[in-house]
């Protein structure tokens, strides 16, 4: 028997402190909840489903698509279109945004994912993981469009992801804190096993794709230098480097073991950067705009 406060009391303890709430979003996040058990499953159960490998498609980040990826994101789409809570959905998996079909209602929230980040890694069983984001659609009751999705990221009503590894686990926040819960295979339910997860200031690890490394801006360069010289650099100690491929499990090793993780894109042609910083109160999956190492607590961090 477990032992400790499950998802879905944490989740209706939150609804209670909402002043004004009816219940959609408690409702929304545990559809989303439930579509990832089920990519658990599906990641879990790997080759024996006949689901690993490569299709010839590819996403709108250019990436080569695995059969899972189609897979998961069938079933994030399958397990939330249907409730009436969501204006519309966008997935890094479809070039556009997705329409909620003329049979179900339409909602009051936007939901944002990646249902299988990391998925260059199913096929050597590398931890991957769902990123998901939820925002309030600038209409309730219309159908979203592409600009409803484009929010600061302080916005976001709740942002979180889960990691598909040893176990399962669900780390989310509200904007107010982040908790990590484990999947209890026993009784089909997350409980709370991380509470209050922090990321300490200090860092002796980062990791970067440093496969890019002659695409990389000054400033990137200059510090990735400065820790790779160690003690006898400016830095003064000597830090270790980590790159995985997998966005969530390389963020899940930051919020338990203090570093920096960053994924500068400056392949030719690709507009801008994704250079991802993370520290304590910001959302699990923020976007930085600038590369020097975020501080916690700075307003830009999530924008």
């Amino acid at each position: 028997m477990h032992s400790g406060t499950t998802l879905t009391q944490f989740i209706i303890e939150e609804q209670r402190r909402t002043a004004g709430a009816t219940g959609d979003f408690t409702s929304l996040l545990n559809d989303v909840v439930i579509a990832c058990k089920a990519i658990s499953n599906a990641v879990n159960k790997g080759a024996l489903l006949g689901v690993m490998g490569s299709l010839e498609s590819e996403n709108v980040q250019g990436e080569t698509q695995k059969k899972l990826d189609v897979i998961t994101n069938e079933i994030m789409i399958g397990a939330n279109e249907w409730a009436g809570h969501l204006a519309g959905m966008a997935s890094e998996e479809m070039d556009d945004c997705y329409a909620i079909p003329s049979q179900y209602p339409l909602g009051k929230y936007l939901l944002v994912f990646d249902p299988l980040d990391g998925s260059s890694n199913v096929d050597v069983n590398i931890s991957v993981g769902t990123i998901f984001s939820i925002l309030k659609a600038p209409v309730a009751g219309r159908a979203a469009t592409t600009e409803d999705f484009l929010q600061p990221g302080v916005q976001q009503v709740c942002a979180g992801y889960a990691i598909y590894g040893s176990s399962t686990m669900l780390v989310l926040t509200f904007g107010h804190g982040t908790n990590g819960f484990t999947l209890d295979r026993d009784i089909g339910e997350f409980v709370l096993t991380h509470p209050s997860m922090k990321i300490p200031t200090e860092t002796k690890e980062f990791a970067i794709n440093a496969s890019n490394q002659r695409f990389w801006e000054k400033p990137v360069q200059r510090y990735v230098d400065e820790c790779l010289a160690g003690k006898t650099g400016p830095r003064g100690k000597d830090f270790n480097m980590r790159w995985v491929a997998s966005m969530v499990a390389e963020v899940h090793r930051r919020q338990a073991a203090p570093a920096v993780r960053s994924q500068p894109d400056g392949f030719p042609g690709r507009a801008g950067w994704r250079c991802r910083h993370h520290r304590p109160r910001a959302h699990p999956r923020p976007d930085a705009r600038r590369p020097a190492p975020a501080r916690a607590g700075d307003p830009w961090l999530q924008d």
